[in-house]
């Protein structure tokens, strides 16, 4: 149902948005450890910046995901995966915090070393996957709680919570009631509960849990948790609950689906399991090419949905994609419009731009957030790969394109992550198109607002040797990269 044009404007004067020589880098790779590649999950907290890493997440996906084919491997990986060289030098994850007053970094936390499950001394987590500031029934003021990712040899996903922003302690069982998965990607606030749902399990499985529930605690101090849903909400084609946000009354579950996402919702009132509602099913109109909800943000009183494809935009594994990703808006009365994408159902995209903000790489709307009254929202852009992949004896018309204009001047003028902003959430400014000028910034990982300005934390894993090709025979060798590892930015 279209918005009336009185109810787009919501200030006729914003405040300027910011523009990219706003931004200034704050930390380049990876704080000194190129294997620091992904600011998984940040938060503000007690005056200061924390950042959550992951680490050589390239080299886990060579190892645990033999179905992704590339022409050559773009880092080189010298270690097997759990290996000890690997273990001690390239898996334990991070946490970092910033001082914007001080203009410092410190690290405040690495991974713990346990024993696996096959007897042998691993990293307790490769990263940290959430991050949110949350006062529970037994904390006394608001604390800091994590969600980790863990090896498959180990116990399996924790919550850690932190008072002080220095110590970092687990708080729940692992898998929270006795589930098996590796990771969560969320911790979602609302109604005075602390929701999250499993995300990703063994197997090179990152995105996709076995065990599609959405938990809740009133208490994590206490590791109290329940399931709050049906699996899958009664759908087996839901393989996992991908994006939580509470959106007036309602908390919304954005799945994630190979027949394309769905969206529900529920009160979360009385005694769980909650009653559920779907709004919206089938990729919003747009089948497995909408496999994903990636992001979810409420904005002027709209929910925007980012969507995506896993694998960066391509899904080799179910031969989904390659396909650019789409914004919708999401109203109180279920009805939705499309913001960015393909004009379909009688609907066409209020933005004027088709998938990916016109960029075929665009694979994921990977986070968006508000900040000063505009909305920003930052993409993973596959451009990059495109170096690595062999065209020989591909007759695609998409191929042929490629080395008609050519992979190097494409990467030159749009490889890195994109970001743009919006004051009205239909026309959007760009940013940056080129990931702040690094190619190799494929993916903006995280936004988030603070009095110190809008912080941008972004995903960079070649490093920290990239695949540097020596002759037009396919020779390749492995050298340095002084443009990887994590980046985070600072706009203000």
């Amino acid at each position: 149902m279209p918005v009336s044009t009185e109810m787009r404007i919501f200030n006729p004067e914003p405040k300027p948005g910011l523009k990219e020589s706003n931004f200034r880098k704050i930390c380049q790779n990876g704080f000194g450890d190129l294997n620091n590649c992904y600011a998984h999950a940040i938060a503000w907290f007690k005056d200061h910046l924390y950042v959550g890493t992951s680490r050589a997440n390239l080299c886990l996906i060579k190892a645990g995901m033999p179905h992704v084919k590339i022409g050559v491997w773009p880092v080189e990986c010298p270690y097997p995966v759990y290996s000890p060289e690997f273990e001690q030098n390239q898996a334990r994850g991070e946490i970092w915090r910033y001082s914007p007053v001080l203009e410092q970094w410190e690290r405040v936390h690495q991974a713990p070393m346990v024993i696996g499950s096959e007897g042998d001394e691993i990293s307790r987590e490769l990263g940290y996957r959430a991050m949110v500031v949350f006062q529970g029934e037994s904390d006394t003021e608001p604390v800091l709680y994590l969600a980790n990712w863990s090896r498959s040899r180990g116990e399996g996903a924790l919550i850690l919570r932190s008072e002080d922003g220095k110590n970092f302690l687990p708080v729940s069982q692992p898998g929270l009631i006795g589930l098996k998965f590796t990771s969560t990607r969320l911790l979602v606030p609302f109604k005075g509960k602390l929701f999250t749902a499993p995300t990703g399990s063994a197997g090179g499985k990152h995105n996709i849990s076995g065990v599609p529930f959405i938990c809740e605690s009133r208490d994590p101090a206490k590791g109290e948790w329940q399931i709050v849903n049906e699996p899958g909400f009664g759908d087996p084609s839901n393989q996992a609950i991908f994006e939580l946000v509470g959106f007036g009354d309602y908390l919304y579950a954005g799945t994630a689906n190979n027949n394309g996402f769905q969206i529900w919702r529920t009160l979360a009132e009385g005694e769980p399991p909650y009653e559920w509602t779907k709004v919206i099913s089938d990729g919003a109109g747009r089948g497995s090419l909408n496999q994903i909800t990636v992001s979810m943000v409420v904005f002027n009183d709209a929910l925007y949905v980012g969507t995506g494809i896993q694998g960066g935009g391509y899904d080799q594994q179910n031969k989904i994609g390659p396909a650019a990703a789409e914004i919708i808006r999401l109203h109180h009365d279920g009805s939705w419009e499309l913001i960015v994408g393909n004009p379909r159902e009688g609907k066409q995209h209020l933005s004027g731009f088709y998938p990916g903000f016109n960029n075929y790489f665009g694979g994921y709307i990977w986070k968006m957030s508000i900040h000063d009254g505009w909305l920003y929202a930052g993409t993973m852009d596959w451009t990059i790969f495109l170096r690595y992949t062999n065209f020989e004896g591909k007759t695609q018309r998409l191929f042929s394109f490629l080395k008609r204009v050519g992979v190097e001047n494409i990467i030159e003028h749009q490889g890195g992550f994109d970001l743009w902003r919006t004051y009205d959430g239909e026309n959007w400014l760009p940013v940056t198109r080129q990931g702040f000028q690094n190619p190799y910034n494929y993916g903006v990982r995280n936004i988030v607002s603070t009095p110190h300005g809008v912080f941008i934390g972004t995903a960079n894993p070649f490093g920290p040797k990239v695949a540097t090709k020596v002759s037009d025979e396919w020779e390749w060798t492995y050298t340095d990269n002084p443009n990887s590892g994590l980046e985070v930015w600072q706009g203000k």
